[in-house]
Formats: structure tokens, C-alpha cells, sequence
């Protein structure tokens, strides 16, 4: 499958750069009876410089959904690691955790490779992600669902248990968060609800990227910026065993500052038109 337009200043590579350089080294989980990656072909070394921090830890790729650049920049991405060898898995936020795309060979056709991972498109426009899983699938390198399935939403929303899966802090800014992102439209008394199935959907997410690690090779995952902050997210349900780096992929137009330590380097992308998210809600 061909690449798209390149973003500007921003090839292939300079986001594998970048990615990299965020990665730095890490120690690999325990060896596995896969086949080792094949080398890397010439035109994927075009960054040398970085092939030396290999191998890569897990890599935590955060979007804004709405920003078609940063779905572009995660398919370079996946070009990039994927040329290399070093990619085991893509892990994403937009399909439920239980569907992947393994055993599909590299020519699936795109509805072999949607119901295999049982795609939501009304959720997640599959014009916007599937050339971004095709690309992977094209590699030989499986998709995995993250997400904590809808099913189990509910009893997460329910479960007081959740609340001490966090710090306390953490629990009051996911609140915060939830009362923000529905522009303070959301009843009070959903809000400590809505923050557990956020905290169970970071859990679950961990816990894919974790079971997909393979040595020498990255996992790759892809999910919403606030879904892979350091200070707040995916990060906070792995052990001392799960070395990861984060990118937060941001257009230039985005004014919040990010608070320090939330990702290991961020990755500008261009400014996107103004909207009132906001006013869309009330309607």
C-alpha cells in the first residue's frame, strides 16, 4: 500500500527518530521461542542515528481523534518500525480488547480485517484509522484491541475498587477531566462513574501493550493523549517490568500546556481549525 503525503517537516523518519529518541534503551522481557525480526533493509535505515538506542521499550503514541495529521503521522510510524522489523504488535484504543487481527496473512482485505477486530465504525471512522491498521496488517504485524469492552463498562462504572487503582490525585483530575470534557454538562453524580471506566480502559490497554511485547521489538500503541499521559494514564497500571516512552502527537493550534512529566517528547503537528466542541454538546 502506498504512503500518503508526508507531513510536512515531518517525514517517516523523523517521527521514528523521534519516537526512538523518546524510547531509549530498555530491557527486554524474557525471551520467546519466536523467530528473530528479519534485518532491516537499507531504506529503513535512512535514521541511523537512532538504531543504536534499539531495542525499544513499549511506545505510547497519543492523538487527538479529530487531527487527520496525527493518523497519518501513526501510520508512518508503523511504516518505519515496520520496515525495520521492530515492530511485534499494534495495540489500539479504538478496538476492544479479545479482537485482533492474528492469523490474517498480509493480503487480508479490509473487511476480513474489520470483522476481525469487530471495528465500530460509528465510533471510529475506519476511513480515518484503516489505512493506519492496513499498513500493519501489510507488514505481517498484528493489531490487537485495547479497549475495555462495552460489556463491561457498566460493572466498571459500579466498581468502588477502581477508585484505589490510582493515586488520589489522579482519581480527583480524572474527575476534573470528566466534568471538562463534557463541558460541565455531565451530572455531578456521574462523574466518579465516568472516571472509573476511564481508569478500567487504562488498565486494559496496559495490559495488552504488557502481553504483547516480544524482545528486541516495540509494541506500539495507539490511543488518545490523555489515555497515554504518564502522570494520568496507561502508564500508572504497569510494574516495574514494562519500560515505556510516551509521544504526544499535538497540532500547534492546542493551547493547554501539558503538565511536566506527562510525555517523554512531543510531537507538533499542524494547526487545526478553530471549533466549539462545546457548542456541538449542547445541541
Amino acid at each position: 500500500m502506498p504512503l500518503p503525503p508526508l507531513l510536512p517537516r515531518l517525514c517517516a523518519a523523523t517521527v521514528l527518530s523521534a519516537l526512538m529518541v523518546a524510547a531509549g534503551c530498555s530491557n527486554a522481557p524474557p525471551a520467546d521461542t519466536r523467530s528473530p525480526p528479519p534485518p532491516a533493509t537499507p531504506a529503513a535505515d535512512a535514521a541511523a542515528p537512532w538504531a543504536a538506542l534499539l531495542p525499544p521499550p513499549v511506545l505510547l503514541l497519543g492523538e487527538q481523534h479529530d487531527a487527520p495529521d496525527h493518523q497519518r503521522l501513526q501510520r508512518e510510524a508503523v511504516a518505519a518500525l515496520g520496515a525495520r522489523g521492530a515492530l511485534s504488535a499494534v495495540v489500539l484504543e479504538m478496538a476492544e480488547a479479545g479482537h485482533g487481527t492474528q492469523g490474517l496473512p498480509r493480503d487480508a482485505g479490509e473487511t476480513a480485517v474489520r470483522a476481525a477486530l469487530a471495528w465500530n465504525d460509528a465510533a471510529w471512522p475506519w476511513e480515518r484509522y484503516g489505512p493506519v491498521v492496513m499498513e500493519a496488517v501489510r507488514a505481517g504485524v498484528p493489531v490487537l484491541g485495547g479497549n475495555l469492552p462495552r460489556a463491561r463498562m457498566r460493572d466498571a462504572m459500579r466498581d468502588p475498587a477502581w477508585d484505589a487503582r490510582v493515586p488520589p490525585d489522579v482519581l480527583r483530575r480524572q474527575i476534573a477531566a470528566m466534568d471538562a470534557g463534557h463541558c460541565g454538562l455531565l451530572p455531578s453524580s456521574q462523574w466518579p462513574g465516568m472516571a472509573r471506566i476511564q481508569i478500567a480502559r487504562d488498565a486494559s490497554l496496559a495490559r495488552a501493550a504488557a502481553d504483547a511485547r516480544r524482545p528486541g521489538q516495540a509494541v506500539l500503541l495507539i490511543a488518545g493523549a490523555e489515555h497515554v499521559r504518564r502522570d494520568l494514564g496507561i502508564p500508572l497500571h504497569w510494574d516495574g517490568s514494562v519500560r515505556s516512552r510516551v509521544a504526544i502527537a499535538r497540532a500547534r493550534s492546542t493551547t493547554e500546556p501539558l503538565p511536566e512529566g506527562a510525555a517523554d517528547t512531543v510531537l507538533p503537528t499542524p494547526a487545526l481549525p478553530p471549533t466549539d466542541r462545546c457548542a456541538a454538546l449542547r445541541k
